[in-house]
């Protein structure tokens, strides 16, 4: 099968997720493509727990990469960003399941909308309630916010809610700043124009450059609802209280991420959507 008559190509990375990877791919192949065709390329980011071996033992046709090493987000998901053959690439967090005909109705979208080169589904958590992950862009004191006791002031509060979009309507779709990166639906013409995953951001704050990248190529990001899609979520710092969790080596690799980002754009103008 070539590339040109490939629709989609999912790409996994997982890291120590196995059993997570296992019922992210279940529910693809029980989703309802309307007769897109898709590959699914798994990338094992360094942690060999047998990942590849749940892949030959439960399925067929999975394309599986093994990185010596675990790269980070960026540059993990890059290595199957750069073998993808489809005109979509769906970049999925193995903690994520799909719903029904939510990707069918995402390559639709795309293809009536030719202006928009990255699209956002709406999030779940398994118990039905709404994820907010649609974000304008952060400040440069949003992330002190998010990770300290500040976050319970009520001025504090309603900055992080206006960042996060809640007084918005959640099940209105429309163009926003960027979307999380738990799953991230990008045109591949478009990341060959603008390039993959900047692979200096390991851990956060990836996702948001992506998305400021789209917008400045002259392209949109986009939230649409209409796709939904369950997301099992997580916190860095394991739910500890703020202190303790800058022991976190994820959450301190998170920060080094967050003052790469600053330093990226410290010259740059920048247009929040409303």
């Amino acid at each position: 099968m070539t590339k040109k008559n490939i629709d989609i190509s999912f790409i996994i990375l997982n890291y120590f997720t196995k059993g997570l990877v296992k019922n992210c791919i279940k529910s693809i192949l029980k989703s309802a493509m309307g007769g897109l065709t898709y590959e699914v390329i798994v990338v094992d980011n360094g942690s060999f727990d047998g990942v590849k071996e749940m892949l030959g033992k439960n399925f067929s046709n999975i394309k599986f990469i093994q990185s010596q090493k675990n790269l980070g987000m960026g540059a993990g998901n890059n290595l199957g960003i750069k073998q993808a053959r489809g005109r979509y690439v769906a970049v999925l967090n193995p903690d994520i399941i799909i719903n029904n005909d939510s990707i069918r109705k995402l390559a639709g979208f795309f293809d009536n909308n030719a202006k928009v080169g990255l699209l956002g589904p709406k999030l779940i958590n398994p118990d039905g309630t709404t994820q907010y992950t649609r974000c304008h862009y952060p400040s440069k004191l949003t992330p002190i916010y998010r990770r300290t006791p500040l976050r319970k002031l009520s001025g504090i509060k309603k900055k992080l809610d206006i960042y996060l979009t809640k007084d918005k309507d959640y099940d209105t779709a429309g163009p926003t700043d960027w979307v999380y990166g738990a799953c991230l639906f990008v045109r591949k013409d478009l990341l060959e124009t603008i390039g993959n995953f900047d692979e200096q951001f390991f851990l956060g704050f990836e996702d948001t450059d992506l998305c400021r990248r789209v917008w400045q190529a002259g392209s949109e990001v986009w939230y649409y609802p209409q796709s939904v899609l369950v997301h099992y979520p997580h916190r860095f710092s394991g739910g500890r209280g703020w202190l303790v969790s800058l022991f976190n080596k994820n959450v301190r690799i998170h920060i080094a991420s967050w003052l790469k980002y600053e330093w990226k754009y410290r010259r740059r103008s920048l247009t929040v959507r409303t």
